[in-house]
């Protein structure tokens, strides 16, 4: 059971590295601070946008929309400038009849008869005038005395039209004497310092709104000079209108809901009350407000200062009011009569209409803002996980140092390197004895005290070193080149330290030791590819830990690298050779002493190379062992060699290592094999003693499936290892192959000659037959004769050929080698 101590310690082991690669949490951090930054801005900015584009769309329906306030005002004043007009108009045809008139008198001037006559029809005149004319309160023609009139007297017809009758007035109380001047009109219409002016005939004068006690209506009095063909004033004409014909004309005027029109006349006085407009009170205030402003003062914003020359929108002023906390927006010009129109529209109203746009903008922007955040988090979250995959790529996942990928990148990256690999000496033991838990503490420890040590170490080095973890029990140390004695120094002391520091496990001190091989790369030596340098590192702990030593520097004089790249040549010549079958079996003739002729052949596997000619196994086997082509090739050699003596009457061997014995497919292969024909009785399997047996009850299992079929076992190369005579008991074995290097040198060495004679003897004991393998000379086989070994096979009778002999073998000494 563990304590609660250690589980708590493993938990905080467990939660992240412990050691990360300097500068690799910082730049991640900076990145993704940086890649939210930028989704911020771009939120920010995509807000930006839509509030501009609110912001133009409102500023748009806002000015459309008071463009549609201004089309109904002008759409008003047009009627009010109409009617005015219509109503100049009408005085100045009364005009030109005052003056034709007058000129009428001048031909009768001595005739009273005729003035009589002038005055009726005159009255008459104005009366028809005055009922064409619809809305005229009333009229009059005012002649200066003398006038229709005996000299020093006016005549002045002026005419009211009441209840669909025309009658007759008497001039305001004036005396005939006083003539027009003295009539109540003349002063608010011309004023009472009026001059004449011949060179403006036809100009016309407004009077403000005043009361008329004989109608008892509020009256307006519009007013025009009559001037002789000389220039000479000879009177004024002037019609009266009520003054609900102009106020009529704005009653109804609506543009919103709270919208009123008002009009007022030149003395700034309220003609009408506010259209559509139901509180009294709050309708008194906004006229108040309005009269507050003086629209009608004449002063330089005034609109009774502006030239009637001049259109409706070189007329219309804006100004705002603010009544009770609701600001109006006035829209307003002056008249001909010299009166100013104009409307009030709550601001509020106005952009009321907006309301509609800015909500949808507002749901556009909230769904298309909502999702481009998860889309921006979205991101963020993958361009982080991407990182995080990038820097766990680059990450040690036990200990939090850069692994192996990160250590060829930085070494790639200098130009001059020295790199020292550190390999854990017994750490395979430490797993196998206390777990994989305990592995991991010890790594981790290790891990930050030779950190630890690398840093106490910067000052002496003189350089900085950065530490990566390669496999299980293996650490690299990589730096700027440095002197030899200085790599020398650190490798001593950093092994030395390591063999000091004892790692405690669940109370058990636990110690290693380490062994460092050192490789370098020169300043200027960027075509070294790093797997190189790491390479070339590789091969010196190997070496050191061969050796025992300590530490080694690679030594480009051991060509270790040539034999790499030797067996890269023969992976490639295997590979092409199976891929266009050129591994074909050669055939090797073994001899029987007794009977002195051939009865057996092993088969043997040969490469047919097209510029080589024929390889021998010796050349490629270790390789293909390497490649795990072996088992291919083993089932390569069964389908050749049984098609070979399928119809031959002779025996034939083929070798099978303790790997192919448990192979099921090769099995399988054999057995197919031996049930398809009958050749069993001639197959001959040889298991090489030398191949490291490890589970003779497989071995067993093997030799129990073929053995019905007749077939027999051989224990190929007897005698290198380490038999156990016990196991070879109970294999039932067949034949014993007696290693060539026993056989080679029996005529010249005794003690050769004693163990193999040892040999025989004990297979005789066991009633299995012997080989005498490697007899290369007539010495040796006389030397195999007389030990009654039963079968000679070698270079004396035969080299492997792709062919099997078919004569009796001569027995003659062979001296050259094929």
């Amino acid at each position: 059971m563990k304590s609660g101590k250690f589980l708590l310690q493993r938990l905080r082991l467990r939660q992240g590295p412990q050691l990360p690669f300097w500068g690799t949490n910082y730049a991640m951090h900076s990145i993704m601070w940086l890649l939210l930054l930028l989704t911020v801005l771009f939120f920010a900015g995509m807000l930006l946008l839509s509030h501009l584009n609110l912001s133009y769309s409102q500023q748009a329906m806002y000015e459309l929309r008071r463009q549609q306030i201004k089309d109904v005002f002008f759409a008003s004043l047009t009627r009010i400038d109409a009617r005015q007009i219509e109503l100049e108009r009408h005085i100045s045809t009364l005009a030109i009849i005052g003056e034709t008139f007058y000129r009428l008198s001048r031909d009768g001037e001595d005739e009273p008869s005729s003035r009589e006559a002038l005055r009726a029809q005159l009255e008459t005149t104005l009366g028809e005038h005055l009922r064409d004319f619809e809305g005229v309160s009333g009229a009059g023609i005012w002649f200066q005395p003398g006038i229709l009139a005996e000299r020093g007297q006016a005549y002045s017809p002026y005419l009211v039209q009441t209840d669909n009758a025309l009658i007759a007035r008497p001039a305001g109380g004036a005396t005939r004497a006083q003539g027009f001047r003295a009539e109540r009109w003349f002063d608010l219409t011309l004023g009472k310092g009026w001059i004449p002016d011949p060179q403006q005939p036809g100009q016309l004068y407004w009077s403000p709104v005043y009361f008329d006690l004989a109608t008892q209506r509020a009256m307006l009095t519009l007013a025009r000079p009559m001037y002789s063909e000389e220039g000479k004033l000879i009177g004024v004409v002037t019609t009266d209108w009520t003054s609900d014909q102009i106020v009529d004309l704005v009653s109804h005027v609506a543009v919103t809901d709270n919208s009123f029109a008002f009009l007022n006349d030149s003395n700034n006085r309220n003609l009408s009350s506010l259209s559509n407009n139901t509180d009294p009170r709050l309708e008194q205030k906004i006229i108040d407000a309005i009269l507050a402003e003086e629209l009608s003062a004449g002063g330089e914003d005034s609109p009774a200062s502006i030239s009637r020359s001049e259109t409706q929108g070189q007329r219309l002023q804006t100004r705002a009011i603010e009544v009770e906390g609701r600001i109006y927006e006035l829209y307003y010009a002056s008249t001909p009569a010299g009166m100013v129109y104009g409307a009030g529209v709550p601001r509020d109203e106005i952009d009321q209409v907006l309301l509609p746009m800015r909500d949808a903008n507002y749901r556009i922007l909230l769904g298309t803002g909502s999702v481009l955040l998860i889309l921006s988090l979205y991101l963020l979250y993958r361009i982080i996980q991407l990182m995080r995959e990038l820097q766990t790529s680059y990450t040690d996942s036990l200990t939090g140092l850069p692994n192996r990928s990160r250590l060829l990148k930085d070494a790639g990256d200098r130009d001059g390197a020295c790199l020292i690999i550190l390999n854990l000496d017994r750490f395979k033991e430490i797993n196998s004895l206390f777990g994989n838990d305990c592995g991991d503490h010890v790594l981790l420890a290790l891990a930050r005290r030779i950190k630890r040590y690398i840093r106490s170490q910067a000052d002496t080095v003189g350089a900085r070193l950065q530490l990566y973890r390669l496999a299980s029990d293996e650490f690299a140390v990589l730096g700027p080149a440095i002197t030899e004695t200085r790599a020398r120094d650190f490798a001593a002391g950093l092994t030395e330290f390591l063999r000091r520091e004892q790692v405690f496990w669940q109370q058990q001190s636990l110690s290693l030791d380490a062994s460092a091989g050192i490789a370098f790369q020169s300043a200027g030596g960027k075509d070294q590819v790093p797997d190189q340098l790491l390479s070339q590192a590789t091969i010196a702990v190997q070496q050191a830990r061969e050796q025992m030593r300590h530490y080694l520097f690679y030594d480009q004089m051991q060509k270790v690298e040539q034999g790499y790249e030797q067996n890269l040549y023969w992976a490639q010549r295997l590979k092409h050779a199976l891929e266009h079958d050129q591994l074909l079996p050669h055939f090797q003739p073994i001899y029987d002493n007794r009977q002195q002729r051939i009865v057996k052949y092993e088969c043997l596997v040969r490469m047919q190379d097209d510029e080589h000619g024929v390889i021998a196994a010796g050349q490629f086997i270790g390789v293909a062992s390497k490649l795990r082509l072996n088992r291919q090739i083993t089932r390569l050699m069964i389908e050749k060699s049984f098609a070979a003596f399928a119809r031959e009457p002779y025996e034939f061997a083929i070798n099978l290592s303790y790997a192919d014995i448990v192979d099921q497919d090769i099995l399988a292969l054999i057995l197919k094999h031996l049930k398809s024909s009958d050749v069993g009785p001639r197959v001959i399997f040889e298991i090489l003693e030398s191949d490291g047996i490890e589970n003779y009850e497989e071995v067993f299992r093997f030799i129990e499936q073929i053995k019905p079929y007749g077939c027999q076992i051989a224990i190929d190369d007897f005698g290198t290892g380490y038999s156990n005579f016990s196991h070879l008991l109970k294999l039932n074995i067949d034949i014993i192959k007696i290693d060539g290097s026993l056989i080679r040198y029996l005529a010249q060495d005794h003690t050769a000659l004693l163990v193999t004679k040892g040999i025989v003897q004990f297979a005789r004991s066991l009633g299995i037959k012997t080989v005498a393998e490697f007899v290369h000379s007539e010495a040796v086989q006389e030397k195999v004769k007389s030990l009654g070994i039963d079968y000679s096979q070698g270079e004396y009778f035969s080299m492997p050929g792709p062919n099997l002999m078919r004569q009796p073998v001569e027995l003659k000494p062979v001296r050259s080698k094929s």
